[in-house]
């Protein structure tokens, strides 16, 4: 999905490309769902008109006009502009998604297989004859043909087609790892895949159009917004118009031509010209972060979060439990029990038994090629235990506390129990090793946190969101997991009941919720939620069910999909504070030229000294379009979101876009006025 670098906003192609757009995107229809850049087109298409007929009759200001009109068109050419240049922007990255999209071979199967899943019984047909339920064979080498789960078998997938990592995963059937994409490769094993998807709804069709902004929306925030700007534009027209009545009953006359280009100037066209390039630009911005999201509400959504809920495992832990301490019986030497340990887990391939040898190799100097095994006892769910039988005779096991029990000869020592307790009061997982049916210590098992998790919820906390772990441990796991990490809250031995029960609590009280999940036991709650971020790697279920998806399948991304949501709320925030103030700001360096010959009391309101009324028009009219293409970048690149409250945010947009909207139209104008002064153009 992602391109290996990010596509640049200074790009020839797309500049090119946006230009020709901004042109076609002149049609009524096209500019409707921008009320602002609407009025400023009719409005330039009726100072044509006057210029037209000034020119043809010889008017006074028929050149003036005709330069005032050449720049109307302008901003509006310049708000199209900023608008497919965000849509290029987008389309260029799924340019390189289609490039995935292709026919492919499918090994069709005429029914479930049995047994082995490498089998021959197949026939070939093109991918785009396939339909929902047919079975495909898909083998090393082969490229899923569809969407689809996997029913039987086991094998590595390459996704880097989709997710642009080039580390392959592990699909299975079962469980929430067996949703497979067509376009991705599988690298070794087979898998028979049953289809889900229908024709042209594929997983990739859905994002092409995503990523294209096809199907997006205006999200609440934005649609609040255009009623402001529609409200403003119906205020500054009110304003404008009086002001002939008033320039009639002062005896003065002010051309209907330069009422029109003053109103263009008031109204917050700023705004309105790169309303729409925001919005997408913040789509673009979680494309380029992997996650791709299914309208533009969900993007916004996420920045109105005031609840944040993370699994533990694989969000805030690593998912594994590694080994941390080998604590022995008294008698025991922590040498031995470690030696013991490391044996014990030889053909132990988890991240646990790993971690377990790592440990026992870092701190006591195991070493593996000195054993002599004869067996390897592998772990079942029956016996909780795994181990091995030294030619020496001896028996190594480890294993959950009570199963070791079970098999212990003699007399227990109370300190394993106290040993056992000790570990899970301090949220770890006590795992007991014996040797010929005698227990010799515990190993200390922990969830290991994230680096950097605990500042990253602290910079949450900031910015006004609370942070709740959701696990299904027990209630002293989860609290000593919970404060270590340095979650604000904790829901222990969660159940799919419980997950809905507690976002419908949160959001009954007014809160904005966001969930990420994977398994089919999270759709309800995804779907729940109002930001639900499903994984990639997940069940179909839980990808349908959210509006988020996030393709590298890394649930700390929800973390990272807020950050956008919050910065294209601030952009938006603060490009509407530049705007509304750099309104305010031309009204009352205009009207005091305007009206200085008549009233000469405004002429201590007129501190530009601007050298006509003319020239006074025409600059406000050239700046206004200007100021739209020099934040053009801002708008497309995002203001930076800091984690902070809204107050805060509120009081730097209002010190930072609020005084630099009043300052800037007051520096432009008055330099562009001793230009078009010099120049001569009025």
């Amino acid at each position: 999905m992602r391109t290996s670098e990010d596509i640049r906003l200074v790009d020839p192609a797309l500049l090119s490309r946006a230009a020709r757009e901004a042109f076609t995107k002149l049609a009524p229809h096209a500019l409707a769902g921008n009320p602002v850049m609407l009025t400023t087109a009719v409005v330039a298409a009726v100072a044509t008109i006057l210029a037209v007929i000034d020119l043809a009759s010889g008017g006074p200001h028929g050149a003036v006009l005709a330069q005032i009109c050449l720049w109307l068109w302008a901003t509006v050419l310049f708000g199209n502009f900023a608008e497919a240049l965000a849509e290029g922007r987008g389309r260029a990255r799924a340019d390189s998604l289609r490039a995935t999209q292709s026919e492919t071979p499918a090994k069709l199967l005429p029914a479930m297989p049995r047994g082995d899943v490498r089998i021959h019984d197949w026939r070939e047909v093109s991918s785009r004859d396939l339909g929902p339920d047919d079975l495909v064979y898909v083998e090393a080498g082969d490229i899923v043909p569809a969407d689809g789960e996997v029913v039987a078998g086991i094998a590595s997938v390459d996704e880097s087609a989709i997710t642009g990592e080039s580390a392959p995963v592990i699909r299975e059937s079962g469980g929430d790892r067996s949703a497979v994409t067509g376009g991705t490769r599988v690298v070794s094993d087979a898998i028979v895949v049953r289809v889900t998807q229908r024709p042209g709804e594929s997983f990739l069709d859905r994002m092409i159009g995503l990523v294209e902004g096809a199907t997006r929306r205006k999200t609440p925030n934005e649609i609040a917004l255009t009623i402001l700007l529609v409200s403003l534009t119906l205020i500054f027209l009110i304003v404008v118009a009086s002001l002939e009545a008033f320039a009639a009953f002062s005896g003065t006359l002010i051309p209907v031509g330069f009422l029109i280009a003053l109103l263009v100037t008031l109204i917050p066209t700023t705004i309105g010209g790169l309303l729409s390039a925001i919005g997408i630009a913040g789509m673009d911005r979680l494309i380029r972060a992997g996650v791709v999201a299914r309208s533009g509400r969900a993007v916004e959504a996420a920045g109105d979060v005031d609840v944040l809920l993370l699994d533990k495992t694989g969000t805030i832990t690593f998912g594994n439990r590694m080994a941390d301490a080998f604590l022995p019986l008294p008698g025991v030497g922590e040498a031995r029990l470690a030696e013991v340990a490391a044996l014990a887990s030889l053909g132990d391939e988890t991240p646990e038994g790993r971690s377990i040898l790592d440990l026992a190799r870092k701190a006591h100097g195991f070493r593996a090629e000195a054993a002599e095994v004869a067996r390897m006892v592998p772990f079942t769910a029956q016996t909780r235990i795994s181990g091995a039988d030294l030619n020496d005779g001896r028996r190594l096991r480890k294993g959950a506390g009570d199963a070791i029990l079970k098999q212990a000869r003699g007399s227990v020592p109370p300190q394993l129990g106290h040993l056992v307790d000790q570990v899970a009061r301090s949220g770890g997982t006590p795992l007991v090793v014996a040797e010929d049916d005698r227990p010799l210590g515990v190993i200390h098992l922990k969830d290991v946190i994230k680096p950097g998790i605990r500042e990253r919820f602290s910079e949450l906390r900031r910015m006004g969101i609370r942070t709740v772990m959701i696990t299904g441990d027990n209630p002293i796991t989860a609290a000593a997991i919970a404060a270590e990490a340095g979650v604000d809250d904790v829901l222990a031995e969660a159940t799919p009941e419980r997950k809905l029960e507690l976002i419908r609590a949160e959001q009954a009280k007014g809160r904005m919720v966001a969930m990420c999940g994977d398994g089919s036991n999270d759709a309800p709650a995804l779907a729940q939620a109002d930001v639900g971020v499903a994984m990639n790697e997940g069940t179909p279920a839980a990808k349908e069910a959210a509006n988020l998806i996030d393709l590298d399948s890394d649930p700390t991304k929800l973390i990272e999909v807020v950050m956008v949501g919050k910065q294209l709320l601030v952009s938006r925030g603060a490009l509407t504070t530049f705007s509304i103030a750099n309104d305010v700001a031309k009204y009352f360096a205009i009207v005091p030229a305007l009206f200085a010959s008549v009233y000469p009391a405004l002429g201590a309101l007129d501190i530009m000294q601007l050298s006509s009324p003319e020239s006074a028009i025409l600059s406000a009219v050239i700046f206004n379009a200007l100021i739209i293409v020099a934040l053009v970048p801002l708008a497309l690149k995002g203001v930076a979101a800091r984690a902070t409250s809204a107050a805060a945010l509120l009081r730097r947009n209002l010190l930072i876009y609020g005084l630099g909207g009043l300052i800037a139209p007051f520096i432009g104008i008055k330099a562009i006025d001793m230009v078009v002064s010099g120049l001569g153009l009025v």
